[in-house]
């Protein structure tokens, strides 16, 4: 079934580039555009769409708030960010978005997104995917970090440890390592305590990705992870280390 879809965006060249898009893929029809927030919500309301592609920075209503007020409608649309800025990722995923596109956006990349929402459309209609009003109140299963000209799906359970870099968090799986742009309290909040364990200011491990604890003697403890690494255990989250071991 051909997905109905609209763009919505304060700049006529990024429409027309996203009309240029769609038009190479054909599983989506072309319903309307609107150049901002509150022309969208009308035509939103009016049409109907399977699908909105949606810029977040707009003058008066932005994007986010384009979501959140389509969520407060009742309609349930699949939503795909599209913009220029990565710094939004965690408010729109919290909005249940599809795919969060950088611009400029590739063609293979919007084909990407476009599987997913399809994918969605075929869940049962109880589970599929709608826009929230609120955050999600579970633990975060993932986490979408900008790598590049995209955004990578990280599963929570493949992060060892996570270390601040001063705006910014570094989540290293692995090998290898992506920064996500939120503070550590915010990030510790949205992470199971069961699997995650905060030991510094600056650290947050992995349960299970510790090998073992040890001092040195004065008073100070350290972890020994299992990829070799070892860091110093904070005083401040020194009962957070001991409540862990049973003591």
């Amino acid at each position: 079934m051909s997905i109905r879809t609209m763009i919505v965006d304060d700049e006529p060249l990024a429409i027309e580039r996203l009309q240029m898009l769609c038009a190479r893929e054909p599983r989506l029809t072309l319903c309307g555009t609107a150049s901002d927030g509150e022309a969208a919500l009308r035509l939103i309301e009016a049409l109907k769409p399977d699908l909105v592609l949606l810029d977040i920075a707009m003058p008066l209503l932005d994007g986010i708030g384009v979501a959140r007020a389509v969520g407060r409608m009742g309609l349930r649309p699949a939503v795909i960010f599209v913009t220029a800025f990565e710094g939004f990722a965690v408010e729109a995923f919290d909005l249940a978005a599809v795919d969060y596109l950088l611009k400029p956006v590739a063609h293979d990349r919007l084909t990407r997104a476009i599987d997913r929402v399809e994918a969605a459309r075929s869940l049962p209609s109880t589970d599929a995917p709608a826009i929230s009003t609120e955050a999600q109140t579970d633990w975060a299963e993932e986490f979408w970090v900008p790598h590049r000209s995209e955004l990578i799906r990280i599963a929570t359970d493949q992060i060892d440890r996570i270390e601040a870099e001063r705006d910014y968090m570094r989540l290293h799986v692995g090998t290898h390592s992506y920064l996500l742009h939120q503070t550590i309290s915010s990030l510790e909040e949205r992470l199971d305590p069961q699997q995650f364990v905060r030991l510094h200011r600056s650290h947050i491990v992995r349960r299970d990705h510790i090998a073992r604890l040890r001092h040195d003697g004065s008073g100070v403890w350290f972890a020994a992870l299992a990829d070799g690494n070892e860091i110093r255990i904070g005083r401040t989250f020194l009962a957070n280390a001991r409540a862990m071991t049973g003591r």
